[in-house]
């Protein structure tokens, strides 16, 4: 489902019509009122939505999008009038993934919502995952070590995956801290090691795989050179 906050009718059903026929199941609002109401009944997987709009404005309306967690990575193209540089700066810097000014043509437009859905569309990403004798099954959500069951917190098994999804590759803190804690949390860097040794340990002989990057992050790898710190 798309939604569309357009106040200008003609645009509106332009958009809409152009979407519609190319199989989109669409929904427009020409206030934030009605698209308020809709989205707290259901939300879209995208929403193209303009500047100038009566009452509450596109930069209002998207800074409280991204605002809310669950809908940050919802996919938001901003369609306005203004050609300004100022404009298109400030609305990707409040969070649009991508600004469009009237006038334009309707290929381009799909081609931008299409490009905006692909970017967002999650990744496949596999089941089971291993690395010598450590086997992550993530549909069973188990790890076992040459067939023995180990037991991990959700964080040691998240960082695990991490891990294995990038095995022979450096994972920086950075990264771990995005990924397994969260962007919005506020975690110190020692966190991470501490969690990594006691992982190291719940492996038993296979920890040895999870080789410390000094001062740059891990990597899992049968390489002899990095150690624990």
């Amino acid at each position: 489902m798309i939604y569309i906050v357009e106040d200008d009718a003609a645009i509106r059903e332009l958009e809409q019509y152009a979407l519609q026929s190319s199989g989109y199941e669409v929904t427009s609002f020409e206030s934030s009122e009605s698209f308020w109401q809709a989205m707290h009944a259901a939300e879209p997987e995208l929403v193209i939505l303009d500047v100038m709009l009566p009452g509450e404005d596109g930069f209002s309306i998207l800074k409280k999008l991204r605002n809310t967690p669950s809908l940050r990575r919802l996919p938001i193209i901003m369609v306005t009038a203004k050609s300004s540089e100022l404009d298109t700066v400030r609305g990707l810097d409040c969070g649009a993934d991508d600004y469009i000014s009237k006038p334009f043509g309707i290929m381009e437009f799909l081609s931008r919502v299409r490009a905006a859905l692909r970017r967002s569309a999650p990744e496949a990403r596999p089941n089971v995952l291993s690395f010598h004798e450590i086997l992550l099954d993530n549909a069973r959500h188990n790890v076992t070590v040459s067939g023995t069951p180990v037991e991990l917190t959700y964080k040691e098994y998240s960082l695990l995956r991490l891990l294995l999804e990038n095995a022979n590759l450096v994972v920086t803190r950075e990264t771990i801290l995005q990924v397994v804690w969260g962007t919005d949390i506020s975690v110190e860097s020692r966190t991470v090691d501490m969690h990594i040794r006691t992982l190291r340990k719940k492996l038993g002989d296979a920890g040895k795989y999870i080789c410390t990057v000094r001062k740059v992050g891990y990597k899992l790898t049968d390489e002899e050179e990095a150690g624990e710190e």
